[in-house]
């Protein structure tokens, strides 16, 4: 259901919303999967990569309501970078190039608003980064998921490579990469 979901490319002027809606995803999304020091470490390995946004792969999902301005749903984006997950802040951040006949794009730092979860965002995100990346000579992809985003990627095809504990936060944040063979462009 992607009824009144418009799509564009961010920009760096959108860093300051784009980044309210990761919080509120973090902070509403995550209860039910993480404890709060899970939910706080969280910040440490999650969060709004400016280089996704320098590089004109990342999307910007809006709402439009009725007699309101758009407002941002969601967001999410694709990578031909090594990096798998994280943010500005993150450590280990690798900005090598990925080679589309070896390697998989990423999927990146997909958030959805909680007040717009279950409605068709984040398939529409999955949707506009497979085809970016398949566009651009890639036949994988691969995303590292949270437990609370695992059952949307499963149901799109995801399957499990490994699960993992990223403790770079302070406290072990369970995360299970997954990968997915992207159908040849017709």
């Amino acid at each position: 259901m992607t009824d009144g979901l418009t799509h564009r490319i961010a920009t760096l002027e959108d860093a300051p919303a784009l980044a309210e809606v990761m919080d509120a995803a973090i902070a509403e999304l995550q209860r039910g999967f993480l404890d709060p020091a899970q939910i706080a470490a969280s910040r440490t390995i999650m969060g709004l990569d400016r280089q996704l946004l320098i590089d004109g792969t990342y999307f910007v999902i809006e709402a439009a309501m009725p007699g309101e301005p758009p407002r941002i749903a969601g967001c999410g984006g694709w990578s031909r970078r090594a990096t798998l997950y994280g943010g500005d802040h993150t450590p280990g951040r690798d900005a090598a190039l990925l080679d589309p006949r070896t390697d998989a794009a990423r999927v990146r730092a997909m958030y959805t608003h909680p007040s717009f979860a279950r409605r068709g965002v984040g398939r529409l995100i999955l949707d506009l980064c497979e085809a970016a990346a398949r566009a651009e000579g890639f036949g994988r992809v691969e995303l590292m998921a949270t437990l609370s985003g695992r059952a949307l990627y499963s149901q799109c095809g995801y399957r499990d490579i490994e699960a993992i504990n990223d403790d770079r936060g302070g406290a072990p944040v369970p995360l299970v990469r997954m990968g997915k063979a992207l159908a040849p462009q017709p």
